[in-house]
């Protein structure tokens, strides 16, 4: 690491006020796949570090699946959902009990939330669901936030604790997201190779960066190193610095605060957004596709102007009125995502009108533009 990385790591740990730590099933899990209580307890007296900096902390942690497993004595995770989802109710009530047990030695008790992808999709649990973790910090808490798998089916399954860390990051909003996984961060190569090396910093999320690494999965998780680039892409998008390091490194978090060589941090890409475009451009998936000219890409990237349906050449998907859809150039690349104005019957019907030629196909105007600027989050 460079005299320069180094710099720019201490100023990102400097200006952060908020911190999301996402914590692996595999940091946490033991040989035999039983939680690792000696790393809970050196994970919770780190955490005591951060939050006696008066910072605000919040731990996304796996391991409930794998810790009912244990208790359970099953060989190895269970395919079918109902197994999966008995493991989970199992293991999530000793992972939390732990955590809480560990915290109190510090003078902290531990906040449970278990979230589900509908917990994001609707607005106001979403405001929800960031009122209590604000809240919580008003008090002598960490909250624990995980899955709930327990009655997580594929419809409102949000897939990986990655994923989640990043939407928890999305949603305070953080200033720097901590994925603690057993990489030492994103490598050149295969790690399994004697060459691979790792990358201190990463100044801009370029998509040759996931060439760098395969589709494998984590031996207990979920996840592999293309979800927790996909986090990243997510986190540092809106204005989130994200660190990936090794979460069985003795001390790695107070490495990380103290400016070491660990891991690799990735560098947030703009300010942070405000939470109203957030909420559009990086947590609601699109339910349809909006295919614009140049006109209408030059009009939204450019120059900050609503999309007219004059400017739309087709209409995918079937969405409703004030569904998030995506909008895409020409070439098919994602340049923003919006909630529309009319669902996807009336956008078919109406695509590459003017105005006047509207009202004549729908009886009126209801709206002048299909996505107002003001609900429109560029993704570019």
């Amino acid at each position: 690491m460079t005299t320069a990385d180094g710099e720019r790591r201490r100023q990102v740990l400097a200006r952060a006020k908020t911190i999301v730590v996402k914590v692996g099933t595999n940091v946490l899990s033991t040989t035999d796949d039983r939680l690792d209580v000696n790393r809970i307890r050196s994970l919770a007296e780190q955490l005591h570090g951060i939050v006696s900096s008066g910072r605000k902390v919040v731990l996304v942690s796996s391991g409930a699946i794998g810790a009912g497993m244990g208790l359970l004595g099953l060989k190895e995770r269970p395919r079918d959902l109902s197994h999966l989802q008995a493991a989970a109710a199992t293991g999530q009530a000793h992972l939390i009990h732990l955590y809480d047990v560990n915290f109190r030695q510090f003078g902290y008790h531990a906040a449970q939330l278990l979230l589900t992808a509908n917990d994001f999709k609707n607005r106001d649990r979403y405001l929800n669901v960031r009122n209590t973790l604000l809240t919580l910090s008003e008090f002598s808490t960490i909250p624990v936030v995980n899955e709930n798998d327990t009655v997580s089916t594929e419809e409102i399954k949000l897939g990986d604790n990655d994923r989640l860390a990043a939407m928890v990051a999305n949603l305070l909003p953080a200033d720097v997201l901590i994925i603690l996984s057993v990489v030492d961060g994103l490598l050149t190569g295969d790690p399994t190779l004697p060459d691979s090396r790792r990358i201190p910093l990463v100044e801009k999320f370029d998509e040759q960066l996931l060439e760098l690494v395969g589709a494998s999965k984590s031996s207990r998780g979920t996840g592999g190193m293309k979800t927790k680039l996909d986090a990243v892409r997510t986190a540092t998008a809106v204005g989130t610095d994200v660190f990936i390091a090794h979460g069985q490194r003795p001390n790695v978090l107070a490495d990380i605060f103290n400016g070491e060589d660990v891991g690799t941090l990735f560098l947030a890409e703009q300010d942070a957004l405000p939470a109203w475009k957030r909420w559009i451009g990086y947590t609601l998936p699109p339910k349809g596709r909006l295919v614009l000219d140049d006109g209408a890409r030059k009009a939204i990237v450019d120059q900050g102007r609503s999309l007219l349906m004059i400017g739309v050449r087709s209409v995918e998907g079937e969405f409703a009125k004030g569904e998030v859809v995506s909008l895409c150039d020409l070439a098919g690349n994602e340049i923003a995502r919006g909630l529309t104005n009319y669902d996807s019957f009336a956008a078919r019907s109406i695509v590459g009108k003017r105005a006047e030629d509207i009202a004549k196909v729908l009886g009126s105007v209801p709206y002048d533009e299909i996505i107002h600027r003001d609900n429109l989050a560029l993704r570019v």
